[in-house]
């Protein structure tokens, strides 16, 4: 462990005193048509060097150079002239070049579009990997959670509307076992007043999905997947703001700014808040509270259950300097407010339990190419977070659904009588060092360390020493990989080290005696070796294989050991899980005219070992997380686009998946358990998405556009419970939902988007008993000012 966290140190002092690194040459700017939309995957190239780049799917490019002298700078797309310039390259040359290609004269209707964009750059990796381009979900009024909703193999799952707890699938694997990022940093610490369902799409430039293998890049324990979120990077001034109003009293707005000078100084802004006073309907049975008469399948609005947040994330700092080709000091301030309706089903109903958070998180982020040495890239970030979180349930009373409540004399609460209010004092670190030995091999090495240490008070219970406990987690994994590539295939293989060190409190009986406990502060450890190995392989230009694999373990989350205070109650007996993933896929690509078909078939394997997977407690009124031996899990996902020229686009995306309890013996090892080969329950394993929608160009004026969208979601019905175990077989019922979208562009600033989700009206379920809202209507403006 001294050597892991001794290479960190090292790391970041490197930062400190190798700024000095050598100057270059830089040149920014952005390809453009002939109408001034942008050019993704264009050629552009400084003749006679080995310097040269794709654009990104905003037009824009970066070429670095050491060279000094006069050079040729050449742009070329597909079905565009080539566009040469002469330039004088000092060896610090610092040169912004905007250039706007014209159509070739003899480019035929058919000519199809080759080149590659950053998303098709992911997709080519040998890692099983789906990427969102969120810029055509940016009209929307969808959250990041719900844009992922839309990818094949993936579920999204709520227990309500606006704000409410989400838990996300890849493949079977959940929660904890799938680890977010947002631009290659862990989320771990950002606490509850950040999470995926209220960050707005806008956000976004693209998500990218990676189901079962996950590269070193990317430093995090995940079992089942990581999903990285890219945000918008643009190399101009930018500024856009968005507005929607809808059902339920639902308002949320973002505001994305940014500011780079000539200079290379840089500032970025990005903001948005989520308000709802989430007041649907649902089918409950209900008891009037004072006379006891049974009123069953009633239909009543929910009315302790608002919700709303506020985030600005602000840095400031310097691009494409000698020392830098980035260096951002930042922070991240928010807060959030969120109304407690219900317990882990409704059947706990509350009228006045409520819950407040805020992120206060100082960060830092350094890129550089060339760091030190020439072909070795540095990333380095770090953030901490200073918010706090807090439970506040003071009204000693009992709720029906009705809204109706019988209070008691002296204190109490609905649950539990409690004003704790708490700071997690989370941290993350990560350094990630690639060295390119030349132009096929590149060695990767990255290590993510991750500190936590709950310390929080009781004003409502002032002498209760279980505040005092030590709940405190160390966690550090550390990774080296080798990429070796070729043009039509490329392969990679890697090993991680897992550590985790946890202090907390453990009870033992000093006497003997029934009824007899005291408690005594515990460490526990655990180290781990994980491996690994992607490959890809061009059959021809259209045709794609992949194939993946790896050990790897998932180390107990704090909020998993110490609980969340609110619906989760805390384990410390959790074990490590690990999983041998085995992925296999292939894409085809077929072009004719205007026409373009996609189609990518992944199968995946997982046999897990001390599974964690969630409980609800004893009283049903919490989930717990609880250790199950063996599991598998046996799958297929399969999907298919297809793109008419830029008018219309559909797809269809459809997963099943065999997710088995392998637990064969229990007690003594002698007695097969009942539920053995048993599915396990309450999760999904029939699953799909469709999508279409159709866009009409120059409709009033020109540059004027209007689009039609939809999408239609389905989950197959699924048990809660073990199915050989009792007689009655509770089920969460099929789910069926229509969601259209209307969109107006005006001369590509301002956008005007109506949108109707669950059209049909059906009951939504992800959870037992937890209904989703029902058909919602929502407007949003969005206006782009530079």
């Amino acid at each position: 462990m001294s050597k892991q966290l001794r290479n960190l140190v090292i790391a970041f002092t490197l930062v400190l005193i190798g700024v000095a690194g050598n100057a270059q040459n830089v040149i920014t700017g952005k390809i453009l048509d002939q109408n001034q939309e942008p050019i993704p995957g264009a050629t552009v190239l400084i003749k006679n060097t080995t310097t040269g780049t794709l654009t990104a799917d905003n037009g824009s490019y970066q070429l670095k150079s050491s060279q000094k002298g006069r050079f040729t700078l050449e742009a070329s797309f597909m079905g565009f002239k080539t566009f040469s310039k002469a330039i004088e390259l000092t060896g610090s040359t610092q040169l912004t070049l905007n250039i706007t290609l014209e159509e070739a004269t003899n480019a035929l209707d058919e000519v199809t579009v080759t080149g590659k964009s950053v998303v098709q750059q992911v997709r080519d990796k040998a890692f099983n990997v789906s990427v969102v381009d969120t810029k055509k979900l940016s009209n929307t009024t969808l959250d990041l959670g719900h844009a992922l909703d839309k990818v094949s193999g993936v579920r999204v799952r709520e227990n309500g509307g606006v704000g409410s707890q989400m838990n996300f699938s890849i493949n079977g694997f959940r929660g904890r076992q799938i680890k977010f990022f947002l631009d290659g940093i862990p989320m771990e610490n950002f606490g509850s007043a950040f999470q995926l369902n209220n960050i707005p799409v806008n956000l976004a430039d693209r998500i990218e999905v990676y189901k079962g293998v996950v590269p070193i890049g990317l430093g995090a324990d995940a079992l089942g997947g990581a999903v990285n979120i890219v945000t918008n990077s643009y190399t101009q001034n930018h500024l856009e703001a968005s507005y929607s109003y809808g059902s339920f009293n639902t308002h949320r707005s973002t505001v994305n700014a940014i500011y780079v000078s000539d200079s290379g100084f840089t500032a970025q802004v990005n903001a948005f808040q989520n308000y709802s006073d989430n007041t649907y309907k649902v089918d409950v049975d209900v008891a009037d509270i004072n006379t006891g008469e049974y009123y069953p399948n009633q239909e009543v609005e929910r009315f302790n259950d608002q919700y709303h947040n506020e985030t600005a994330i602000i840095n400031v700092g310097v691009a494409n300097k000698s020392y830098a080709d980035q260096l951002l000091l930042g922070v991240t301030l928010g807060k959030s407010y969120q109304e407690i309706q219900t317990g882990a089903r409704l059947v706990s109903v509350f009228g006045g339990w409520h819950s407040r958070a805020n992120i206060v998180m100082p960060s830092l982020k350094y890129k550089k190419d060339d760091f030190i040495i020439k072909k070795l890239n540095a990333r380095i970030s770090a953030n901490y977070n200073l918010g706090s979180e807090q439970n506040i349930d003071t009204l000693n009373r009992r709720y029906n659904w009705l809204g109706q409540f019988k209070e008691y004399d002296g204190a109490g609460g609905e649950r539990s009588y409690s004003l704790y209010k708490y700071r997690n004092n989370n941290g993350i670190a990560t350094a990630s060092f690639n060295y390119k030995i030349d132009d096929h091999q590149t060695i990767a090495l990255s290590n993510t360390f991750n500190t936590f240490n709950r310390k929080g008070e009781d004003e409502a219970n002032p002498d209760n020493d279980r505040y005092d406990e030590p709940r405190k987690t160390m966690k550090n994994v550390l990774g080296l990989g080798y990429t070796y590539e070729q043009e039509n295939w490329n392969a990679s293989v890697f090993m991680k080290n897992f550590f985790q060190q946890n202090e907390f409190t453990a009870s033992y009986n000093p006497t003997g005696n029934y009824g007899d406990v005291a408690y005594y502060n515990t460490i526990n450890t655990f180290n781990h070796i994980g491996y690994g190995t992607a490959l890809t392989y061009f059959l021809h230009k259209n045709l794609q294989f992949k194939a993946s694999f790896e050990k790897t373990y998932r180390l107990p989350a704090a909020n998993e050991l110490f609980g969340d205070v609110i619906n989760l109650q805390g384990n410390t007996d959790l074990k490590p899980e690990y999983s041998y993933n085995y992925n296999l896929g292939t894409s085809y690509w077929l072009t004719f005219k205007q026409n373009l078909i996609n189609f990518n078939l992944n199968t995946f394997y997982r046999d897990a070992s001390d599974f964690i997977r969630p409980e609800l407690n004893q009283n049903q009124t919490m989930q717990v997380m609880g250790n199950l031996a063996s599991v598998t899990n046996a799958g297929i996902e399969s999907e298919i686009r297809y793109q008419h020229g830029k008018s219309f686009a559909a797809g269809l995306s459809v997963t099943y998946q065999e997710l088995r309890n392998d637990t064969r013996f229990v007690g003594d090892q002698t007695v097969e358990s009942i539920v053995y080969r048993d599915r396990i329950p309450n999760m999904p394993y029939l699953y799909g998405n469709a999508d279409a929608n159709y866009t009409f160009f120059n409709v009033l004026r020109k540059d004027d556009n209007f689009n039609i969208g939809y999408n239609l979601l389905y989950v197959h019905e699924f048990y809660l419970y073990w199915p050989s175990q009792g007689s009655e077989k509770l089920v969460i019922p099929e789910q069926l939902a229509h969601d259209v979208t209307l969109t107006y562009t005006l001369n590509k600033k301002l956008q005007f988007t109506l949108e109707c989700r669950n059209i049909t009206d059906r009951n939504l379920y992800d959870n037992f008993s937890l209904q989703k809202p029902g058909r919602a209507f929502f407007g949003k403006i969005k206006y782009t000012i530079l």
